[in-house]
This record gives structure tokens, sequence and C-alpha cells, in this order.
């Protein structure tokens, strides 16, 4: 028979071991692309990250009303995203402005600009030559844009004119 001063400590490290396995966007559980319940940042919430960490925006519209298009808004923003931006900042060295955040006018799905996963950032070559020369590239998106993936798994899309960032985690932070 199994003693009390025996089980206790088996017990507590199996509750330990299913807690990190079980945990959101942690163990076995959870991929890359297993969508789990972030934390949301406000605008000014993100806006004082990016601050800190250099990271600049702007928008078109000189707004960031999360309901017109042509504004930069950061509401809703998910936390590992803002994170992934300012770990891409701390990476690169190089100068880093946000163009799209989590307003209306992009594409839908679940990992959305509106629902937080994505950034889009201005075209540098610095950027390009870092997200070439570190990232992977996976192939062609079914709209035709290059894609280029990181080694915690985050997707870099060119798109032309910005890159299209879909942020699953904070990119090592």
């Amino acid at each position: 028979m199994v003693s009390r001063m025996t089980l206790r400590p088996v017990l507590t490290a199996l509750a330990l071991v299913l807690g990190v396995l079980f945990a959101p966007g942690i163990g076995v559980v959870s991929g890359a692309t297993d969508a789990f319940a972030v934390s949301k940042l406000t605008h000014s919430q993100a806006t004082a990250r990016f601050s800190s960490s250099g990271v600049t925006w702007s928008s078109s519209g000189g707004c960031s009303n999360r309901n017109v298009a042509t504004c930069t808004s950061f509401d809703q923003l998910n936390l590992p995203t803002a994170q992934g931006a300012q770990t891409l900042k701390s990476a690169t060295g190089c100068a880093l402005n946000i163009t799209g955040g989590t307003e209306t006018g992009h594409a839908s799905g679940t990992y959305s600009h509106w629902n937080g996963y994505k950034l889009d950032f201005g075209k540098t070559t610095c950027l390009t030559n870092y997200i070439h020369g570190v990232f992977s590239y996976i192939g062609l998106r079914g709209d035709g844009a290059p894609q280029y993936q990181s080694g915690s798994g985050n997707v870099y899309a060119d798109e032309g004119s910005h890159w299209d960032v879909t942020y699953y985690n904070c990119g090592g932070c």
C-alpha cells in the first residue's frame, strides 16, 4: 500500500505536469495555429508598449478608430501580437512602422487583423533582408504572397507594399 507521505509528492508533480501540458499555448495539446484565449489590449496600452520599444505607427487617415478602414487601431490587439512586434524590433534593430492593426477593412478569419493576431509593417530594406536571411521560406499564400516563417511559428507574408504578419505567439519574448 502507498502511504500518504509518498503519494502527495507524486500527485503534486502530476498536477504540475498536467498544468503545463494543458495550459493555453503550451504543451502537446496546442500547436502554433491553435486559437486560445489571450489578453486584449486597448489602443493606448499597445501604443505605450510600442513607444517604449521604438516601434512607430502611422495611419493614412490620421486616426485610430477601429471601425474606420483608413485608421490604424490597436483596440483589441492580442498581447502576444504586441509583444511579437517588440521582439521583432529588438531582434532586427530595424526601424519598424506599423501601418495596419485591428481596424476594419482587412480579410476576415480566425487569425485576422480584427481578432488581434495580425499587424502590417511598412517595408524597409533592413526588415526585408532580415526576414529573407533569418526566417524560412514556406511558399506562396493563397493570394500569391510569398510567406516566411520564424522559428517560433509566426508567419510573415510579403504583400508588396508591406509585410503582413500573423502572430501566433510573442516570438520568444
